[in-house]
């Protein structure tokens, strides 16, 4: 039972909580008990944003009621706080909605206090609880769209087919999506999984794509921030990165001796991830999946920084009309589970 000294002298029972010289559990300076968590609790995994949190509220004892708010705190796997807010108390219960993105599919735990003008109860016993598996989201320099559910946080160009629970797949060379970084990336990683990816021709035509960046608006061929990748017709892969500047010898690319021809299979999963920073630019390939056996790892050094602004990430390679070249998405690739962040890639986005 905690201590707190009265602000009246006649009453057996303080009116209102005034700063006491003694503290209880946890440091506790407000004559209150603990609220109880009511949910989500048990490790429960969320189905519905937004999260709910929602605890039975606790009482001060008082002969005069008074206010009480509570705060919540949310706490990730590394019990770190990922968030602390104060909200005005219900009747019976108090609940707040989760404000913030969680990762998907990842354990959480939380908790609530009383408070009251600056003083507060002790805590709850800690809550856990399984995140929602994410829907996507563009955030500052970060992107991450499953594609498995029928929805893209990004813009849709060309005719497209959503395949539940496998990926969307671009039904034309014109067949792209569209995403805007808030903020741009200068050093991170462009990662995907792939399918429906095959041999296609003899020679390289047609010099295909699948993932992509730019700066702007400008032709991707013409760009001076431009990243492209290649799954071209034999199975060569191919990629051109630049950095600021697009005349000859300014930037990095695949040469003859480094395109060899693979054989894709429809059937199969490939992993796709180009990575910059620090001066380094690499293309990794994996067939199988993210843990799948590499068949590509090639990577090559640059100078300059790389800083598109606006930066802009294409699933597929964009094109309009007027631009230099032709359209260049790899037709029929499905895609999904897309990450571009400075963050390694989590493994939720790797299903």
């Amino acid at each position: 039972m905690l201590t707190v000294v009265a602000c009246g002298k006649d009453s057996s029972a303080p009116q209102t909580p005034s700063p006491p010289p003694q503290t209880g559990v946890g440091g506790a300076t407000l004559k209150a008990g603990a609220p109880t968590p009511q949910s989500p609790i048990n490790n429960q995994q969320v189905n519905t944003t937004p999260i709910l949190l929602v605890v039975t509220n606790t009482g001060s004892n008082y002969t005069t009621p008074v206010p009480l708010q509570y705060r919540f705190e949310i706490y990730n796997a590394a019990n770190a706080v990922v968030q602390s807010v104060l909200v005005a108390g219900g009747s019976g219960t108090t609940s707040y909605p989760v404000s913030i993105d969680l990762e998907g599919d990842q354990p959480y735990s939380w908790q609530a206090r009383a408070e009251y003008q600056g003083t507060f109860g002790p805590w709850s016993p800690r809550a856990a609880f399984v995140a929602p598996t994410t829907t996507g989201y563009l955030r500052g320099n970060e992107l991450y769209d499953p594609l498995i559910d029928g929805k893209t946080v990004g813009t849709v160009h060309g005719p497209i087919t959503w395949i539940p629970g496998v990926g969307v797949r671009l039904d034309s060379e014109s067949s792209y999506i569209e995403y805007a970084l808030p903020q741009f990336l200068s050093g991170g990683e462009y990662s995907a999984l792939l399918t429906n990816l095959s041999v296609v021709s003899t020679t390289e035509d047609p010099k295909d794509r699948v993932i992509a960046m730019r700066e702007g608006t400008a032709a991707i061929n013409d760009n001076i921030y431009r990243m492209t990748v290649d799954k071209r017709g034999n199975g060569a892969i191919a990629w051109r990165f630049l950095t600021g500047r697009n005349y000859s010898g300014s930037y990095i690319e695949t040469t003859s001796s480094q395109r060899f021809p693979f054989p894709f299979h429809e059937n199969l999963t490939y992993f796709v991830r180009a990575s910059w920073g620090g001066g380094v630019f690499r293309v990794l390939w994996r067939e199988g999946g993210f843990d799948g056996n590499p068949i590509y790892d090639v990577s090559r050094g640059y100078d300059r920084e790389y800083t598109p602004v606006p930066h802009m990430i294409f699933a597929g390679s964009p094109y309009q009309g007027g631009d230099r070249g032709d359209p260049s998405t790899v037709q029929g690739m499905v895609i999904r589970q897309i990450w571009v962040s400075a963050r390694s890639r989590p493994g939720y986005a790797n299903k």
